[in-house]
């Protein structure tokens, strides 16, 4: 069992014990109406029933690369034995197309801009537990679809609570496995599926974007996806650029929507706001487009991703 110190100026210590959930379907619940855990995935069903596959898949989803995700969550520890249940999943959801889409198409407020192949679309592998045993990352490492380990444990202080999301990762010195549906993402990647010029401009934007984080010291990291290139603090992003055609990209802004509504840059419109998503969309024009215009969007979203802005 885990204690939380919960320290603040001029007030007394609090010694918060680790409080886990009254049942699967309670831990569940928590995780389906907090998007903020699994930002880049749409969730489109609970308790998926149907085929002919063994036991039921708790959420299935869509993410921001247009892979099918199956995510199973346990309110216990678990360990390898998990993975043989959710590969049986993945194959009933990389067979069954027609049933995912008819899930997809009932789904209220589908996003926009998530294109989804359903003739040839990756599956993604998500385990949500409070605990993961770490021998289960080397069973993950043995197979070829991707697979996010996160744990996920909570404090409670009277109506307050406090969630610690720990994403696993393998160690560096693992031998690397073939990866099904998330590769390196690189400008060849981007040349392959965009048209060049604009590959040129979008990386010319990523580095302007590196750079103006640098000269702020705000603690992001670069991270390229499928379709978009984001600026993560952990592992959850506060603006990136992504692709929304083969020659045209955007900003896109991780905020509220009565903040992003608020935080309008002189001289600058936002396109759409993405209530799927919970994003601001603003297009760029390599011609005309000034990331430092963005400024005021750029600290309010690091100000909303490290928890300071609601």
């Amino acid at each position: 069992m885990a204690n939380l110190f919960w320290k603040q100026a001029g007030k007394k210590t609090v010694n918060l014990v680790s409080t886990s959930y009254a049942s699967e379907e309670q831990f569940e619940d928590a995780i389906f109406h907090s998007r903020e855990i699994l930002e880049d995935i749409f969730l489109i069903k609970r308790q998926v029933r149907g085929g002919r596959k063994q036991g039921i898949p708790d959420i299935v989803g869509i993410d921001t690369d247009g892979n099918v995700c199956i995510i199973e969550i346990k309110n216990v520890t678990i360990d390898a034995s998990i993975i043989p249940q959710v590969l049986a999943y993945a194959f009933w959801a990389q067979e069954n197309p027609d049933s995912i889409k008819n899930l997809w198409l009932e789904a209220p407020r589908q996003p926009e801009d998530v294109a989804v192949s359903w003739d040839n679309y990756d599956v993604r592998i998500v385990v949500i537990a409070p605990t993961i045993e770490r021998s289960t990352l080397e069973l993950v490492n043995s197979i070829t679809y991707p697979v996010d380990l996160i744990e996920v444990k909570r404090w409670i202080e009277g109506s307050s609570e406090f969630l610690l999301v720990n994403r696993l990762e393998p160690e560096a010195h693992r031998r690397p496995k073939p990866v099904r549906g998330r590769g390196d993402y690189d400008r060849a990647h981007y040349e392959e599926h965009y048209n060049k010029q604009s590959v040129a401009a979008f990386f010319a934007f990523v580095k302007d974007t590196q750079r103006l984080i640098k000269a702020k010291g705000w603690p992001l990291d670069t991270k390229f996806n499928k379709h978009y290139c984001g600026f993560r603090h952990g592992f959850f992003n506060a603006f990136g650029i992504n692709w929304i055609g083969s020659k045209t990209f955007a900003f896109f802004f991780k905020l509220p929507k009565a903040v992003a509504e608020k935080v309008q840059p002189t001289g600058l419109k936002m396109d759409r706001y993405e209530d799927g998503w919970k994003q601001a969309i603003y297009k760029i024009d390599p011609a005309k487009t000034k990331v430092a215009a963005f400024l005021p969007l750029f600290e309010k979203a690091v100000e909303h991703v490290k928890g300071k802005e609601k």
